[in-house]
């Protein structure tokens, strides 16, 4: 440690302290760690102020860009003692994302990928503390995230009894001094200073935060800022339809061809991604009460929400859709508020689970240049009958029933405003 560093990043930068209520009680500490700069600074930190061993967690969710293995060499590196990498990618699509879809779910018009990606990572990290002995599981939110609650939220939830450390919330560092850190305690911090922005990603989506992202009166720098997605201006001049077979609210296939659950959305992640489609812009209300500007990228969430969105609205009736959007609202917004493991949220499930029975057939959709739009549905449970609903001359529906109809259905509406224009005189 270099000389007087006790000095500067133990006491200067502490500005909240709340470490030393268990300095000394905590002996190994599961880090999870994605291999970024908060990550990475992490380590020689926690063995300096906590005396502790620390020991590693990356959940692998499918990452657009992610090298697993480097991240693992990395930490050894830092001084780590261990590094675990476990991949939870199939069961993130099987058990997270194939829920989002039938719930259609969106909080604003994001897909919901960092929220959903916690909740594995706070099961995996809870059942690996115990594994390998940790009384405390670390990580790297700040204390204006959101991640934060979800993690804590989550991890003291299943094991009530671990103790939560949290670097960030306590050094007080900015991006600048943990590069300053970095740099005098030998970490090689040039490679993760190149990228200005904060990312986050899985296999759904990456969010993208920071720098001018932040400033809602500067439009963002897409070219700069987005790691997979195209742009409008760079997406193919020619438009291209997909389609997307479902059975039960599930996506199968992709033009006709059945694939396996990752392989699917990593087929409409591609194809999205080259067509630009996917990128929304959105100003959160974070759960601490922030409004923060983001960019995400999630070209399969788009593609298949939108597709499941079509298929649902041929073949549910008036009042289940009315009602599942309302349900969908909710869903959304206890997901992202890292609600997951409130009863409440799997209550919901259970409503939209009913409703999937019918969510079976194909939809076609067209792509270009950002644009995602579902442009063709069929299925076998489709509550569109076109004998009954032609402009064409038919004899099945009794067009002479209409207008006893109207006359009963508008009675109310037609009382009351001749009691009260009368009452008006």
């Amino acid at each position: 440690m270099a000389e007087g560093s006790e000095e500067k990043w133990g006491k200067k930068y502490l500005k909240v302290a709340s470490y030393e209520g268990i300095k000394g009680k905590v002996k190994k500490v599961l880090l999870l760690y994605s291999g970024g700069l908060d990550s990475s600074v992490m380590i020689p930190w926690l063995k300096e102020h906590y005396d502790c061993e620390v020991v590693t967690l990356t959940v692998n969710l499918g990452q657009f860009m992610d090298d697993m293995e480097e991240i693992k060499r990395r930490a050894l590196s830092l001084g780590a003692k261990d590094a675990i990498v476990v991949d939870m990618t199939e069961e993130f699509v099987k058990r997270c994302i194939f829920k989002a879809i039938k719930a259609n779910g969106q909080y604003d018009g994001y897909y919901l990928s960092t929220p959903l990606g916690r909740v594995l990572t706070c099961e995996v990290a809870v059942k690996v503390a115990a594994d390998v002995g940790a009384d405390a599981i670390g990580h790297g939110c700040t204390g204006k995230g959101n991640d934060q609650v979800r993690f804590d939220g989550g991890v003291l939830t299943l094991a009530p009894w671990m103790k939560i450390v949290a670097p960030v919330r306590e050094w007080g560092m900015g991006r600048e001094e943990e590069y300053e850190y970095a740099m005098e305690h030998g970490i090689d911090a040039g490679k993760l200073k190149r990228c200005p922005y904060s990312h986050d990603d899985n296999i759904w989506g990456i969010t993208s935060e920071g720098k001018e992202i932040e400033e809602p009166g500067v439009s963002p720098p897409f070219e700069k800022i987005l790691r997979v997605c195209s742009t409008p201006q760079n997406a193919p001049d020619e438009s291209v339809d997909v389609k997307v077979g479902f059975e039960e609210g599930v996506p199968v296939s992709v033009d006709g061809v059945p694939m396996k659950e990752v392989e699917l959305i990593r087929t409409l992640n591609r194809l999205g991604a080259l067509h630009g489609v996917g990128v929304t812009v959105l100003i959160e209300d974070r759960i601490v009460g922030l409004k923060v500007r983001g960019v995400y990228e999630s070209p399969a969430a788009h593609i298949l929400i939108t597709a499941h969105k079509a298929l649902e609205a041929l073949v549910l009736s008036k009042e289940e859709l009315f009602f599942k959007k309302g349900v969908e609202a909710k869903w959304a917004q206890m997901v992202y508020d890292g609600k997951w493991f409130e009863p409440l949220r799997e209550a919901l499930d259970a409503f939209i689970q009913c409703t999937q029975r019918w969510v079976t057939g194909t939809v076609t959709l067209n792509l270009y240049k950002g644009a995602c739009r579902a442009t063709a549905v069929e299925s076998p449970y489709s509550l569109c009958d076109v004998s009954l609903a032609t402009f064409e001359r038919e004899r099945v529906f009794n067009k002479n029933a209409s207008a006893p109809f109207i006359e009963l259905y508008s009675l109310q509406m037609r009382t009351v405003n001749k009691v009260r224009q009368n009452g008006s005189e």
